[in-house]
């Protein structure tokens, strides 16, 4: 079982991840000079697969860390 919360991040360095457990996550998205961040919970089998996507690295997600989460959770 993974240890929570787990950090990723997409490819293109403008989405970042903090997955809070395997049904819950925080999303921060880069949009020129503004930060937003969003609160999820899957409630639906494509958004769990999504979770278990980001946590297994795949598709265009990367490894990211607390520090870098917090950088941009201001």
């Amino acid at each position: 079982m993974s240890s929570f919360p787990i950090y990723r991040k997409l490819s293109n360095l403008k989405v970042f991840y903090k997955i809070l457990s395997d049904l819950e996550f925080e999303e921060i998205q880069l949009v020129g000079s503004k930060t937003f961040k969003l609160k999820f919970v899957a409630k639906q089998y494509p958004e769990k697969l999504k979770i278990m996507d980001m946590i297994n690295l795949q598709e265009n997600y990367l490894e990211s860390s607390e520090n870098e989460w917090r950088k941009f959770d201001a």
